[in-house]
């Protein structure tokens, strides 16, 4: 029982963080599927892997040094964050290279950086709640552990990884060879840094004003990225209604359509009254050609006919055509 409801409380929250991070993306949804695949290798691989490489670097610390609390300073400080950022990183760094066209945004590296690194908080969160919380404190000490992981710091893993996911959307929709090669590393040292100065202070900082001080520095973190994110969100909805405007000219979409294309709100009104009529499907992805179309013309505007932008865009417009008639304002 301990167990299960460790499980539960390792993975429930995070499925529910990774729902938040997806409703986030409201013009350009990325596939369930992808999502679905970054979240298990942030659980399986990522996960998995970085608990067999920190156990084993860890111990050689200890073996070369003899000190157990160096061993634990180095893995907090300096082996875990190289290790689970770089694992973690690799996933986004998949989805980049392998799933290029679905790549669209600061916004699509944050959610795909996010959703793998609560796949890896969710193993984490477990193995902490019922290792160093229920076997070593019973049921108090497995609520407090609870508390700790899910609600003090539950964000703590997609904020580091973040950085890797906007360092590589950078690179994505710069022209500068200085850009798309720093870029990433710059993404990357941040998240290393943020995850190392996190793990150091709670290494030397014990006790309740430590955890009170270093819960401080973490939602202060979040504030900004939570702002950050507002502000990609923003400059989506400005972006479908620049690139939009030349398909409302070409009478591909209608006046209401158009208006509802760059309105969140107006595009969940129409979601939900089309769920009721039969039409959901075809609104649905009428409003998600939109947004695809809307950031492939950008990327055709930034980055000229890569890899057949021109070719993409045709193809959303002669979607957006087809499903004109059925699709819901």
């Amino acid at each position: 029982m301990p167990f299960l409801v460790s499980l539960f409380f390792g993975f429930a929250p995070m499925f529910l963080f990774a729902y938040i991070l997806y409703w986030t993306d409201r013009y350009e949804r990325e596939p369930k599927i992808l999502l679905g695949a970054v979240f298990f290798w942030g659980m399986a691989i990522a996960a998995g892997g970085a608990f067999i490489i920190n156990t084993v670097l860890g111990m050689g610390v200890y073996v070369f040094t003899g000190s157990e609390s160096a061993s634990d300073l180095a893995t907090g400080s300096i082996i875990a964050p190289i290790v689970e950022e770089s694992l973690k990183g690799l996933a986004v760094l998949i989805v980049f290279f392998v799933f290029r066209k679905e790549f669209d945004s600061i916004l699509d590296g944050i959610v795909y950086a996010g959703i793998t690194a609560l796949g890896f908080a969710a193993t984490e969160n477990t193995h902490y709640i019922y290792n160093m919380g229920y076997l070593d404190g019973g049921w108090d000490g497995l609520w407090f552990l609870v508390f700790v992981r899910v609600i003090l710091v539950g964000w703590q893993h997609p904020f580091y990884t973040s950085f890797i996911g906007i360092g590589l959307a950078m690179a994505r929709l710069n022209r500068s060879g200085l850009v798309k090669f720093f870029a990433p590393l710059f993404g990357f040292g941040i998240a290393l840094f943020t995850h190392a100065m996190h793990n150091t202070l709670a290494s030397l900082l014990g006790g309740l004003s430590g955890l009170a001080i270093g819960t401080a520095l973490d939602w202060t973190g979040w504030l900004f990225m939570f702002i950050f994110i507002l502000w990609a969100i923003s400059s989506e909805r400005k972006l479908l209604k620049l690139h939009l405007q030349e398909e409302y000219t070409l009478g591909l979409l209608s006046a209401q359509q158009y208006h509802t294309a760059i309105s969140t709100g107006k595009q969940s009104s129409a979601r939900l009254r089309a769920l009721f009529s039969g039409r959901y499907a075809a609104t649905r992805r009428f409003y998600q050609v939109c947004g695809e179309l809307a950031h492939k013309k950008n990327q055709f505007h930034k980055l000229g006919n890569e890899r057949n932008n021109v070719e993409l865009i045709q193809e959303y417009r002669a979607e957006l055509g087809a499903l004109k008639e059925q699709a819901l304002v």
